[in-house]
């Protein structure tokens, strides 16, 4: 007897009956048990990344084989050799490796390692607020509370499907010019992620034992943090992006 009471009190690795729970009624999804099994939302969010990837994949090398390659100035000044090099570098950028592979794999290792970074940059704050949590909880209500991403994933999926292009400029990254770093910031910021930071506003102050203003000012610390980290990176690449574009000979 002890022993079914045992197993039936073992929860699930995988626990999709809170998924619409989170999404539509967090405060009682949060207020219950903020952050259990983590291995669900991560799923998901694993799952929505890589049809994403998929998806502006497709669109990407479609686009490439109907569009005419526009070639630099003074081609036809340069020497044979130079030419064949320019157009297999266009060979190679439409690559199932580059369009795929590559972006899949970076898609992925940016996603658990980024709530991994995250998850202990709050659970480090909060415990300098004064907070008693412990890390593991910390991770769990960060997957939990990165839900809405995967909502969004989805949303992106069925515009570019409907559309036939990809998302050009995503977030609020339309009000302004260019990829600089400003610009990395913006196409980070939406609805949805304002519904993440809400969610673990909602969800810190009970992992943590932290007060409602403690918790917000956690919550915004490590999102200010992030948000720099992520932009700094992003107009890098982007800038070594529009470098590598540039033909050196």
């Amino acid at each position: 007897m002890s022993d079914t009471s045992t197993i039936a009190d073992v929860k699930p690795r995988l626990d999709f009956s809170r998924v619409l729970a989170v999404i539509l009624h967090p405060r009682q999804a949060f207020g219950a048990e903020a952050g259990s099994g983590w291995r669900t939302p991560m799923l998901i969010l694993s799952i929505s990344s890589i049809l994403t990837i998929i998806v502006t994949g497709f669109l990407k090398a479609r686009a490439a084989v109907s569009a005419a390659v526009e070639l630099p100035p003074d081609f036809q000044y340069w020497t044979p050799e130079m030419q064949d090099n320019f157009f297999q570098s266009q060979q190679t950028t439409q690559s199932p490796v580059l369009v795929y592979v590559m972006p899949l794999v970076g898609a992925l290792i940016a996603l658990w390692l980024g709530w991994l970074i995250f998850g202990g940059m709050l659970h480090l704050t909060s415990t300098l607020l004064g907070g008693r949590g412990v890390m593991g909880g910390t991770l769990n209500l960060v997957a939990w509370a990165s839900l809405p991403f995967a909502l969004r994933d989805v949303l992106r999926i069925i515009f570019m499907l409907l559309a036939g292009h990809t998302i050009n400029s995503p977030g609020l990254s339309g009000f302004v010019s260019g990829g600089g770093f400003w610009a990395q910031i913006l196409m980070r910021v939406d609805i949805f992620y304002i519904w993440y930071a809400f969610l673990l506003i909602l969800g810190i102050s009970g992992t943590e034992s932290l007060s409602k203003p403690k918790s917000i000012t956690a919550v915004l610390i490590v999102i200010a943090i992030s948000l720099l980290a992520q932009a700094g990176v992003g107009a890098m690449m982007a800038g070594l992006g529009e470098m590598a574009a540039q033909p050196f000979f």
